[in-house]
């Protein structure tokens, strides 16, 4: 099944590459990029950085009631975890945070899956805000009508199984008692102490102050990341309103949470190409442009750092597929 996605999300990823590159012409690309003013692309490239900065601290935060680790660790982990989401397809690449960091501090890989959890819904509710302020700038479309209507399907969902997790801990722990009996008696006690060391992952939810900081933080990593965006339209003389790098970032993000090749290739391209020509009256030439230097500046970027720190923090993905999260069942 895992092989299939992979085949599919690299069919789906030439597509959509090749609808990007249609009716291009690649010397005006070639000079539109050569043209860009260089120092706006280093500040945009600096803004890229300090988001990943951001959400170690931001990662920190939410770990904190699990285990304390230094900010130099915490970065380095945070590092190669964005690498490997990069890198490895069908979205994998997300267990190795918690790989890594149940690895260093012998704690259960599943409260740090907890961790993780309450990031991605975070992000989710983070970008469905800026979608919801910035969006009426724009002629409504049904398909983005369409797309924040799942998105706050999907975030209520998880919203409501948040607090029946925090608040029902006691009856999920026993769920082991619906389990048929000769599984139960070979794994009602690591089914438990799953539940249990999952629910301490989502402790950060329990204190307001901290948690309160925790969303202070998504809203500035989400912010500067759509600040970046404005500078390189500055870099390459897009004279856009600062809210319509806000709408390309929602449209983005809708775009890369399709599975498709690595390093997000074709979707990404397309979600910046479509977004730029037909929302903005861009040229294809210069939308195409643009998504290529983005592409290339926050995967360069996550892709350096990533390789910097990754001999500090290997994994191996046939480990990381088999892992059995050992710890929580002690």
């Amino acid at each position: 099944m895992g092989m299939k996605k992979v085949i599919i999300g690299l069919l789906l990823s030439a597509i959509l590459v090749y609808l990007s590159l249609r009716g291009i012409h690649f010397r005006n690309v070639g000079e539109v990029i050569a043209h860009v003013y260089f120092p706006h692309v280093l500040l945009a490239l600096l803004l890229i950085f300090i988001t990943q900065v951001f959400r170690s601290i931001r990662w920190g935060l939410i770990l904190k009631d699990i285990v304390k680790i230094d900010p130099f660790t915490l970065f380095s982990i945070t590092s190669v975890g964005f690498l490997a989401i990069m890198a490895i397809p069908a979205r994998l690449g997300e267990l190795v945070r918690p790989f890594l960091i149940s690895q260093k501090k012998n704690i259960p890989m599943s409260a740090a899956l907890g961790t993780i959890f309450i990031e991605r819904i975070l992000d989710m509710i983070t970008i469905l805000l800026i979608g919801i302020v910035t969006l009426p700038m724009i002629p409504f479309s049904p398909w983005l009508i369409r797309s924040i209507f799942i998105m706050t399907v999907i975030i209520a969902l998880a919203v409501i199984g948040l607090w029946l997790i925090i608040h029902k801990r006691k009856v999920l722990e026993q769920t082991t008692f619906f389990l048929p009996l000769f599984i139960r008696k070979k794994n009602e006690i690591k089914v438990h102490n799953l539940i249990s060391h999952f629910i301490d992952g989502l402790s950060a939810i329990k204190d307001r102050k901290r948690f309160v900081h925790v969303v202070l933080l998504s809203l500035c990593i989400w912010i500067i990341n759509g600040l970046s965006i404005y500078v390189l339209f500055m870099a390459f003389g897009y004279y856009l309103p600062l809210w319509a790098a806000f709408i390309l970032m929602f449209i983005l993000i809708l775009g890369i949470a399709i599975p498709t090749a690595p390093g997000f290739v074709g979707n990404w391209h397309f979600a910046c190409v479509a977004t730029l020509t037909l929302l903005f009256q861009l040229s294809k030439d210069d939308a195409l442009s643009f998504a290529i230097l983005y592409h290339a500046l926050s995967m360069g970027m996550i892709l350096i750092i990533g390789l910097a720190f990754l001999p500090a923090n290997r994994f191996s993905l046939h480990k990381l597929t088999s892992y059995k999260t050992s710890k929580a069942n002690k």
